[in-house]
């Protein structure tokens, strides 16, 4: 499946199935890369999108009206819902750290087989910056976490156990990659359901890590 369909259309697949999670009243934290997609399948208008830079009610915003000020954590140009609020970046991560947050939906490099993450850092190379995910992990009430399965060289990236630096002690409550959906229950990942095309001997060949089914 992985093999016939782009990276793109996989990511907007794991986007769309994400999307299916928020039904709000929902504060929702979307990080960098894949979980930015997310808000292109909402449907609940109780879903309030917030961006730890210091904006609560995030759209998108069409191309010819991008405002270059206004951008998210990722420096993406954004929109600003009817009633959304601007605030510092000190009151942005109170509200994280005070548990305002109801999901954070985030992209991983690694995951392991309880639920800890590595997203922040790769060993021997740069680090651009930590990010916003420590806070998110320690002060949202559920996180999702979106990725590939398997890295560019085949690898699997859901491991017994990571070996990048990991992002927090929490374990995370769901996985969504272009194979398929797990939650993590007392520290077990436990395989929900598989995604379109996938077959349980694939997730089962391209995870290392052990899970329930």
């Amino acid at each position: 499946m992985s093999t016939q369909l782009s990276k793109q259309v996989l990511q907007h697949l794991i986007a769309k199935r994400v999307a299916k999670e928020l039904v709000g009243p929902y504060t929702v934290n979307l990080g960098i890369g894949i979980p930015t997609l997310v808000a292109e399948y909402l449907e609940d208008d109780q879903v309030y999108l917030h961006t730890e830079n210091g904006l609560l009610g995030v759209m998108n915003i069409e191309e010819d009206r991008i405002d270059p000020n206004l951008v998210n954590a990722g420096k993406q140009p954004v929109g600003e819902a009817i009633g959304a609020s601007f605030f510092n970046s000190a009151d942005s991560f109170a509200m994280i750290r005070g548990g305002h947050v109801d999901v954070a939906i985030l992209g991983a490099l690694q995951v392991d087989e309880s639920g800890i993450i590595a997203n922040w850092a790769v060993p021997g190379k740069n680090i651009m910056g930590v990010g916003g995910a420590m806070d998110l992990l320690v002060g949202a009430k559920k996180v999702i976490v979106t990725m590939n399965h398997t890295s560019k060289d085949g690898q699997s990236k859901i491991l017994k156990e990571c070996t990048y630096p990991i992002t927090s002690t929490r374990s995370v409550d769901m996985l969504v990659t272009e194979l398929a959906v797990f939650k993590v229950k007392q520290k077990q990942l436990k395989l929900m359901e598989l995604m379109p095309g996938a077959t349980i001997e694939e997730v089962r060949e391209k995870t290392e890590a052990n899970f329930i089914e």
